[in-house]
């Protein structure tokens, strides 16, 4: 998946020449927290999140002179960016190293989109499946190849529809890992029979009598 495919492009955005009452008042009204600064050709020159208001500003204390300060003063100028083209996992694994809360998506110098952590993490939810109806079965399975399609054939001969597959190390041993399937089945237990019948290692749901 690419950035472009969650990036948020109905942006609402300032000049340098807008002062920090518009920013609050903007981030109030609009319930937002993060405000890109461009310039008249729509190229991003900055950036004004709501820490950057608390940290730099002392809310709690301000002044009604600061409130007229332009955002050119304040503004965040050394600026992470990313393209519409770059990978969605590339950019969490930014988001994480860098510590930050949003990230400006830049084409052809121009502003065309958005990033947040909260688009990421919906992003995570969507991918996983946990937003539908749907149950969790962690397998803890030896790594070695074609066991993932051992795996799937259960499933399919239960006619499951999986909504998705993640593989996690063991850190007990590394030479085993943890599958993870979400399957769109509430009640997966003739599943996890199988996969018993199977000697797979159902370690979720831990049913009594059903898995080890």
């Amino acid at each position: 998946m690419i950035v472009e495919e969650i990036m948020k492009t109905d942006l609402i955005t300032l000049t340098p020449k807008n002062t920090v009452l518009d920013a609050l008042q903007l981030m109030k009204n609009k319930q937002i927290r993060h405000i890109p600064i461009v310039d008249e050709d729509k190229k991003l020159v900055g950036l004004i999140t709501s820490n950057t208001l608390k940290n730099r500003l002392s809310l709690e204390n301000i002044e009604n002179r600061k409130l007229k300060n332009i955002i050119e003063d304040i503004m965040i100028k050394d600026l992470i960016t990313a393209h519409p083209l770059d990978f969605v996992e590339e950019i969490a694994l930014t988001f994480y190293e860098m510590k930050i809360s949003c990230l400006p998506i830049v084409s052809g110098g121009k502003l065309v989109g958005l990033v947040t952590a909260s688009d990421l993490l919906y992003t995570y939810i969507e991918l996983t499946g946990a937003n539908k109806p749907s149950s969790k079965i962690d397998i803890r399975v030896e790594d070695k190849p074609g066991i993932l399609s051992d795996i799937m054939s259960i499933f399919k001969s239960h006619n499951a529809n999986i909504l998705s597959v993640l593989l996690f190390p063991d850190s007990k041993d590394e030479k085993y890992k943890i599958v993870t399937i979400r399957v769109q089945i509430l009640n997966p237990l003739s599943i996890i029979n199988d996969l018993k019948k199977e000697n797979f290692n159902v370690l979720w749901p831990n049913l009594p009598g059903v898995t080890q």
